[in-house]
């Protein structure tokens, strides 16, 4: 049992890649889901989530801590979804959140800008020039939206176990390699790897619930036992610290919570 994380620019055939995978494998596969769950929780429509996405993240900017909250929320549905295992998710940002999970493969699917242009101008019945345009403003907004949210660059390949070029195959021979890669015993469940992405599912839960009074809040969980960081006033530490307590103690798995405050800074 395993995970696969699938990143694609837009006409890319990642798409076809992730749908044709999970049928081999009889595994679930997971998109837009997160991303209704995530607005759910958010409480934004889904279609101003989506536009936000392809619009760059100016629209998080009219919500109090709005980048803060929905990343957290993201990332909670996210890895909940993964906790079963055995799916394969493409789409939005998903590697991010299991750099460090050794059953995740992560997986990229790269073409070259003449054939995306190309099928575009196929499905859509534009100009290839407005097709162009168009992919280029969309790479670029999606580079900026993993930037602003979580300060990575979604071109870089040390962020995945593999980088296919989807250019010189066909999608069943990138399904095939895929297929492939994942009889490796390292990517392979194990207690261990597993106990990894529970721990990271907790961190995950509990800013999630925090975030709306803390946002800047950060987790880390280990066996249940839990360190919140949160930036605030050390006026405020003990009664923060109570009420961070109080709200922990309703999430579920959390067996020991400890608070720290960090001080804001403040310069002259």
């Amino acid at each position: 049992m395993s995970i696969v994380t699938i990143s694609r620019g837009s006409y890319s055939r990642g798409k076809e890649v992730a749908e044709k995978l999970a049928h081999a494998l009889d595994y679930e596969c997971l998109s837009r889901e997160i991303i209704i769950e995530a607005s759910e929780q958010f409480n934004i429509p889904e279609v101003k989530l989506i536009r936000a996405i392809h619009d760059a993240p100016s629209i998080l900017d009219r919500f109090t801590s709005g980048k803060e909250r929905f990343v957290a929320f993201f990332r909670a549905a996210f890895l909940k979804r993964l906790q079963k295992d055995n799916v394969v998710f493409h789409g939005l940002a998903g590697h991010f959140f299991v750099q460090n999970v050794p059953h995740a493969l992560k997986v990229r699917i790269i073409a070259n800008l003449e054939e995306r242009v190309r099928e575009e101008v196929k499905r859509e019945g534009i100009s290839g020039e407005e097709a162009r345009q168009i992919l280029v403003k969309d790479d670029e907004e999606r580079r900026k939206w993993s930037m602003q949210l979580y300060g990575l660059d979604t071109s870089d390949p040390m962020l995945y176990d593999i980088v296919i070029h989807i250019d010189n195959m066909n999608v069943d021979d990138a399904v095939s390699i895929i297929l492939h890669t994942l009889q490796r015993a390292c990517y392979k469940t194990t207690p261990q790897s597993q106990r990894i992405l529970d721990d990271l599912i907790l961190s995950a839960q509990l800013e999630a619930v925090l975030v709306k009074d803390f946002p800047k809040v950060s987790a880390i969980a280990k066996n249940g036992e839990v360190f919140v960081n949160i930036r605030a006033s050390l006026i405020e530490e003990e009664s923060i610290s109570m009420k961070v307590k109080r709200i922990a103690e309703k999430v579920e798995g959390v067996k020991m919570i400890h608070v720290n405050i960090v001080p804001f800074i403040i310069e002259d």
